[in-house]
């Protein structure tokens, strides 16, 4: 569809110039670039739109008008194929469907159908989860690893080379809280001791600081005594710290395993929280920075028109802030990128905003191609999660849960025989359940995860596009097997010209379009809404068409045709989303 349109723009411009040239104006003005296209919103209206609003004030005439003008250049041009027409304000293109239905069934039937090359050439690195190892990972640390991951697969689609990392928080105060509760508590036991999923055993630890704190008062002070301990080394407390990190990194990468996410390298904080004072004295010297009467190193942030930030105390030691300014610099320096993409949420927007205002004024060009991806908080029907109130969800008791509740289901209808592994199928609903739950809500948006919500086979779910797919997966078996009369009938491009057939046609042909379109946008939940609207465009011609079964021959076996591309996109597009293809439910 790309193709067409792009042909479709050019015959546009040209028609365009034509009338800023009869006008006496500059046709340099219309080219390919400065014609916009759109998808009007119902097929009764065409297949592409072209707004006439740009070009009322230098034609000096009503869009309408213009549009009618335009409809009767195109129509006398030699254009693609297809038919312009006049509605009200758009220049709108019916395509020929036949020869279009053809050109889509032939790309669709090529390898890695969605793939563009927009972003050859392109190295992006994309920082993404941060866990504590204080604790396992939860529903909000499951949004930000499907954001990072289908981001991270978009990008690869469409031509990037991606560099998938991880920056590991194994250092501070709230590490030393589980240290010290584990001293008191733990009796040197193991998660082997107890039968338990290492982060889950960690994280135990750092719940019960609460009832050590109620025990010693002094407990707080301890705690920073003990990172105090850990900054200078101490054997003793270097010991428990690897043991204990270990542990917590070890369950954290086996919940990774199970979601399907995935990392080429890990920075850990442990090893790089005092990088970046060097590049801030540097940055004093040069008087990109200025120190203060009380001796600390500022920046002025008026530009931005924020207030001044201190970017090292006036004991000289450095914050936050100073340790990203070092990384960034490091990693450009592992790994020179075109772009670093960050996938945190959007309680640190200030954060961001000044750390690439800083290396752009410590000189570093590729400071400008630097991204927030900034998405809103996850909360439960009842409200915000809280992790003092108990009311985190837990990600691997999340998804047990939903793999319990699907694996009843069914169960329910008797279909382990016809599935096999009936416990895997239920896993693969799971992850379909949470993973499009979560892609789904655009990244900036807050959003409530309603976990019933999210498992139902009816409905914008996971659950509902496997369910889909999997019943085209079923026709296409039986088709394999010789059943209905496809296997004796010839695809013929003009057998998917119909309405209903459009329908399914058309959105198999936007979908690279949607992939590219996501991949500059960051934005996976543009895929998301594609399956939905294929998986439920299938959902209406399969209950109104005969498909295996169909009188005519080669009408089935068009059909079928039609709907192994729609399977193809299924795939395609889902595994961007890190959902799995079920071939059975």
């Amino acid at each position: 569809m790309k193709q067409i349109r792009e042909a479709w723009k050019t015959a546009v411009a040209a028609g365009i110039a034509d009338i800023l040239r009869e006008k006496g104006l500059d046709a340099g003005m219309a080219t390919s670039s400065a014609i916009v296209s759109e998808t009007p919103p119902k097929p009764d209206m065409g297949d592409i739109g072209f707004p006439m609003f740009a070009w009322s004030k230098p034609l000096r005439m009503g869009p309408p008008q213009i549009a009618l003008l335009l409809a009767d250049k195109l129509a006398a041009a030699d254009t693609p194929a297809g038919t312009p027409k006049a509605i009200g304000p758009y220049l709108n293109v019916f395509l020929d469907r036949v020869s279009t239905s053809a050109e889509v069934m032939a790309s669709v039937a090529g390898e890695g159908y969605g793939k563009s090359s927009s972003l050859a050439g392109t190295r992006i690195m994309i920082e993404f989860s941060s866990p504590n190892t204080n604790k396992p990972l939860h529903l909000g640390h499951l949004r930000n690893d499907v954001l990072g991951e289908s981001t991270s697969r978009i990008l690869k689609e469409n031509g990037a080379e991606v560099l998938k990392i991880n920056l590991v928080n194994d250092r501070g105060v709230h590490i030393c809280k589980s240290m010290l509760s584990y001293m008191a508590y733990g009796g040197g036991r193991t998660p082997e001791d107890e039968g338990k999923k290492p982060d889950h055993f960690v994280g135990d630890y750092y719940v019960k600081f609460n009832d050590l704190k109620k025990a010693d008062p002094q407990a707080e002070e301890k705690a920073q005594e003990m990172l105090v301990k850990w900054e200078a080394s101490d054997p003793e407390v270097m010991d428990l710290w690897k043991r204990m990190n270990e542990w917590a990194v070890g369950g954290i990468r086996k919940t990774y395993e199970r979601t399907g996410i995935s990392f080429d390298k890990y920075y850990f904080e442990s090893q790089i929280y005092l990088t970046g004072k060097e590049e801030v004295l540097k940055g004093l010297e040069n008087g990109a920075f200025f120190k203060a009467e009380d001796g600390s190193v500022r920046i002025d942030l008026s530009p931005l028109g924020l207030e001044e930030k201190v970017l090292l105390r006036k004991d000289g030691t450095s914050i936050y802030m100073t340790q990203d300014i070092g990384l960034a610099i490091h990693r450009h320096h592992d790994w020179p990128f075109d772009r670093l993409v960050y996938v945190v949420a959007n309680e640190q927007q200030y954060h961001f905003k000044v750390l690439f205002h800083i290396l752009e004024r410590l000189g570093y060009e590729w400071a400008r191609n630097l991204f927030h991806l900034s998405y809103g908080m996850v909360n439960l029907p009842e409200g915000r999660m809280k992790t003092r109130e108990g009311t985190v969800v837990d990600a691997d008791a999340l998804l047990e849960s939903l793999k319990e509740i699907a694996l009843e289901e069914i169960q329910a209808k008797g279909r382990e025989e016809a599935m096999g592994d009936a416990a895997e199928i239920a896993e693969k609903i799971a992850l379909g359940a949470v993973h499009y739950y979560l892609a789904q809500a655009t990244p900036s948006k807050d959003m409530v995860f309603n976990p019933k919500d999210s498992l139902s086979f009816n409905g914008d779910t996971g659950p509902y596009i496997q369910y889909m797919g999997a019943r085209i997966s079923s026709l296409l078996r039986k088709r394999d097997k010789g059943e209905g009369k496809a296997p004796g009938g010839t695809v013929r491009p003009e057998l998917l010209a119909g309405d209903a057939e459009w329908e399914l046609v058309r959105r198999v042909a936007q979908y690279p379009e949607v992939v590219e379109q996501a991949g500059s946008e960051y934005n996976p939940a543009l895929v998301a809404a594609h399956m939905y609207d294929l998986a439920s465009a299938f959902s209406r011609y399969y209950h109104d068409n005969p498909i295996l079964n169909c009188e005519d021959a080669d009408t089935a076996a068009s059909r079928l045709a039609l709907v192994a591309a729609v399977r193809t996109v299924l795939v395609n597009g889902l595994g961007l989303l890190c959902i799995p293809f079920l071939e059975a439910m």
